[in-house]
């Protein structure tokens, strides 16, 4: 039989997991909980940099769990927040297209470049590998479409010089789907071309 791993601070068998060591996305997470904990007033604010500390100090997973004890559980957006490989990180179309859609997991920095072509970023059943998404998105004598279901959380930045770029329904989302939602940001560039955000077809 293996040798059994035992927590010494609560004299009981450990965790599965309890020795590994974590990654910053893990430290990232409970980070994010201790910040909500305090918005919302369930720990006083003169604790936050203890726990912060706890947290950036812990190496495995059985000090992180314990750093982060007694915080309420992650909410709704762990729902569309996964532990998975990215799919793809970068979307190229010239004098042609690209499309991403269905099941694939978004990597938190994602790239687009439309140049004489088109493309197609479809978010209505992807998974996220971070709370937070940022699209870079370049559009030169081309296009980007990119839809965004009314569940995640969309904020649009930057400009079309002789193009298109965001749209009014894209900027009018800003924080409309809740505390819980997945953010994306989406950063861009359109040069006698378009970058467009939109909601799925009904």
């Amino acid at each position: 039989m293996g040798e059994q791993t035992y927590d010494t601070d609560r004299g009981r068998q450990a965790e599965p997991g309890h020795d590994v060591l974590v990654s910053e996305e893990e430290r990232e997470r409970v980070v994010e909980r201790v910040r909500d904990a305090v918005a919302d007033g369930r720990l006083p604010l003169d604790e936050l940099d203890g726990r912060l500390d706890r947290i950036h100090a812990a190496r495995t997973r059985g000090e992180l769990r314990a750093a982060g004890s007694g915080l309420p559980a992650p909410g709704p957006r762990d729902a569309r927040v996964v532990d998975g490989a990215p799919t793809s990180r970068f979307a190229l179309g010239v004098f042609g297209g690209f499309r991403r859609d269905g099941g694939w997991i978004v990597p938190p920095r994602f790239t687009a470049w439309s140049m004489w072509g088109g493309g197609r970023l479809d978010l209505t059943e992807a998974r996220f590998a971070a709370p937070e998404t940022v699209i870079r998105a370049v559009a030169l004598w081309g296009g980007t479409e990119i839809v965004v279901p009314d569940d995640i959380d969309l904020e649009v930045r930057g400009f079309g010089l002789f193009g298109v770029f965001g749209g009014r329904e894209g900027r009018a989302r800003r924080g409309a789907a809740g505390p819980a939602a997945p953010r994306v940001v989406v950063k861009g560039l359109a040069l006698f071309g378009a970058v467009v955000t939109k909601s799925p077809r009904k």
